[in-house]
């Protein structure tokens, strides 16, 4: 099942093409074959980068429950116009009629109750590795704003994934960031994970970066709203990550439109 939700349907047949003139293109999934395309891409990534383990993954594809019941955004790039790059987004409606967001397998998501009927969920993102340069991401960020706009959501609820592959130099590193962003907004509601993953064991005093999904969230103004929950399929800790559009700086509201 694609292209579930009214405001999906209204860009069913929309392109963005990149500003950078690059020849990279974002439309939405419109069948089964789209879907399969984004599933590998998922899977190839996340099994080569983070080790992931995939419990409903077959034939090399990453799939679940939400799938059905997402849109899925793709970026189309290189000569053959393959998919290089994914996000998928779950809008309230399709989360009430599926029962949760995926979120909530991770956190206790009742802080936000007064909010939902508002709140779309992104997850899932990927790009290949040869177009990491910020032009895939900005045209994804591009295709959930307009779809935000057009379906008058306010805000964004994510879970961002930190590899544990380094034995959670960069997931301490991410959560010493969690705590400055959640003290400079304090009513930004806090969220508490299931299974929280131990960062203050971690060392803290060897080089990190955030990672670069993680900033551009924090560069558009979202918040890192509570410690990492463990996900042990992923081998991740995965902070939540929540984001009111209207308080977007006024550079990206004017590159998404929304200015």
């Amino acid at each position: 099942m694609l292209q579930t939700s009214v405001v999906s349907s209204l860009f069913s047949n929309h392109i963005w093409q990149s500003p950078q003139n690059d020849g990279l293109q974002l439309r939405l999934a419109k069948n089964k074959s789209d879907l399969k395309a984004v599933q590998r891409l998922r899977f190839t990534i996340f099994s080569e980068e983070m080790q992931a383990v995939f419990p409903q993954g077959h034939e090399g594809l990453d799939q679940d429950e939400y799938d059905a019941w997402c849109e899925h955004f793709m970026v189309l790039g290189g000569p053959k116009q393959k998919v290089i790059g994914t996000y998928r987004i779950l809008f309230p409606e399709q989360a009430a009629r599926l029962g949760h967001y995926y979120s909530e397998s991770e956190f206790d998501l009742s802080p936000l109750g007064s909010i939902r009927h508002e709140m779309v969920e992104v997850g899932r993102s990927c790009i290949h590795p040869k177009y990491r340069n910020g032009s895939a991401i900005m045209l994804l960020w591009t295709g959930i704003a307009n779809m935000m706009r057009v379906g008058g959501y306010r805000y964004l609820l994510g879970c961002a994934s930190v590899s544990l592959r380094d034995d959670g130099v960069t997931a301490a590193k991410v959560w010493q960031e969690a705590q400055a962003s959640m003290q400079a907004h304090p009513d930004v509601p806090r969220l508490t994970p299931h299974h929280r993953y131990p960062v203050e064991k971690m060392e803290r005093n060897l080089p990190a970066r955030i990672p670069p999904l993680i900033k551009g969230y924090l560069n558009l103004g979202a918040v890192l709203c509570g410690e990492p929950a463990w996900d042990p399929d992923f081998n991740t800790a995965d902070f939540p990550v929540l984001l009111d559009i209207t308080q977007l700086p006024m550079r990206y509201k004017k590159h998404f439109g929304l200015a």
